[in-house]
């Protein structure tokens, strides 16, 4: 198991998903290299280049159960790069069964040819497992808003109540988050990842006028699109790709952060999934901890640092770079585990969200309706004007503070405010979800963008 980000593999699955941890696997790693000497091979004997019964040969020996990953990695440090002693080990077990096949072997290529295009099949199957997690994720968020999209909760700045709004409206604002992601991720996977095929210096002179040829035939191959030309000395698509990346772990930490908030023992409005044995406390029984969003917490944490790494990996001299381009090989695979463990838990949160309706109510009165004086002033203000109601309003909350009182008892036995607002209509005023402005359109607009359409316009 490759053990890029951690030590110890006690700790990659409490960091990383299973599914990513195979992704950046040693052995995975190999075979994609493989993979690349196999269609090298296919490509340059279907044009001609080499002999078809070399490539045959070459193709029959490209499997990672024939090769000791342990001694590639050690043969690794002493030649600055895994790729020449694969190509040493590809060679000889080319020639045990056609000594001849075997000086084809990797023809007209180099190293950074075929580890740059590993990473780009990596980061093409890395990029596929979020995919799938964000597909979950987007669609457990979605349910959430449409089943509590008129459900009140208390929106909270600087981390104090300001006014009421529906909860749909924060889980469809976490849709759509993840949802850009998603497209980013999207669009990167078309327009980012493509084959690297340069040869010796990014002209292909070994293969004469054949080179774009065989670039077009080895793409086809690998599946990967060709490039205008050689990108070997210029990494700005894949730095951001490594941007993209951090965004989401980003969006998944802001998402971990408000739900651990919300566990609080004295918020106690919504709780991650807990499956036995999850998240409580062996001397504490009444503890509900926030594992899910811990581990989000700490791998969003890490990963703009990584991709900080691929951004500075851009400044590589002429066309092979020194240390640049080799501190790529470690951030990767890392940043791609770290994004994936921030991932993993919103996906459980997203489908298995547990909401307690009583308690988000209850929290709303906890400041004696206080987080409706804005209502309360706008309602006034259209009678007597913004600053006079202002000054009213001020005034009643101070009281209500000080009688612990409802705002809305204080203002029904004020006559500055009762000669101009009915009982009725100052009631009103304290029914939350009257003062949702236009929460629900921006809920449809919300659902449409994290759903690929065009947002219908509707009412409240």
């Amino acid at each position: 198991m490759m053990e890029t980000l951690l030590p110890s593999s006690l700790l990659l699955p409490l960091f990383a998903s299973a599914a990513m941890r195979a992704v950046v696997d040693d052995r995975a790693r190999i075979q994609r290299m493989l993979d690349f000497e196999a269609a090298l091979a296919r490509a340059e004997s279907a044009l001609g280049i080499i002999p078809t019964d070399a490539a045959i040969a070459i193709a029959d020996a490209c499997k990672v159960e024939r090769f000791d990953i342990a001694a590639l990695a050690s043969a690794a440090a002493t030649a600055g790069n895994v790729l020449d002693p694969l190509v040493e080990a590809l060679t000889a077990q080319v020639a045990a069964s056609s000594p001849d096949a075997a000086r084809f072997v990797h023809w007209g290529a180099t190293s950074q040819d075929v580890i740059d295009t590993a990473l780009v099949l990596e980061l093409r199957a890395g990029i596929d497992v979020l995919l799938a997690h964000l597909d979950k994720a987007v669609d457990g968020f979605l349910a959430l808003a449409g089943r509590y999209r008129r459900t009140p909760t208390v929106a909270r700045t600087r981390l104090q109540q300001a006014l009421p709004m529906p909860f749909g409206l924060k889980a469809a604002g976490y849709a759509a988050a993840l949802a850009r992601s998603r497209e980013r991720l999207r669009r990167l996977r078309k327009e980012a990842l493509l084959l690297q095929f340069g040869g010796a210096a990014g002209t292909l002179a070994a293969l004469e006028e054949r080179g774009f040829d065989v670039m077009e035939r080895l793409g086809a191959l690998i599946d990967l699109p060709p490039p205008d030309a050689p990108w070997h000395s210029h990494r700005d698509r894949l730095a951001e790709v490594a941007c993209a990346l951090a965004i989401l772990a980003g969006s998944c930490g802001k998402i971990a952060r408000d739900v651990s908030l919300m566990m609080q023992s004295e918020v106690s409005e919504a709780f991650e999934p807990a499956p036995p044995g999850r998240g409580g406390a062996a001397a504490m029984g009444q503890r509900r901890d926030p594992v899910g969003c811990a581990a989000a917490l700490a791998t969003a944490t890490i990963a703009p640092q990584l991709a900080a790494s691929i951004l500075a990996a851009q400044n590589g001299e002429y066309e092979r770079s020194l240390g640049a381009w080799q501190s790529e090989w470690m951030t990767f695979p890392a940043l791609l585990l770290v994004v994936s463990g921030a991932l993993a838990p919103i996906v459980d949160i997203a489908e298995g969200l547990e909401i307690d309706n009583e308690r988000m109510r209850a929290n709303l009165d906890i400041t004696h309706g206080a987080f409706l004086a804005e209502a309360a002033v706008t309602a006034l203000a259209e009678k007597i004007g913004k600053p006079a109601a202002h000054a009213i309003v001020e005034e009643a909350c101070q009281s209500a503070k000080t009688s612990k009182l409802h705002l809305q008892l204080v203002l029904m036995e004020d006559k500055r405010v009762t000669e101009h607002l009915a009982p009725g209509t100052i009631a009103r005023i304290f029914e939350p979800m009257t003062y949702q402005g236009v929460s629900q359109l921006f809920i449809e607009r919300l659902v449409a963008s994290a759903q690929g359409r065009m947002a219908r316009r509707t009412g409240p």
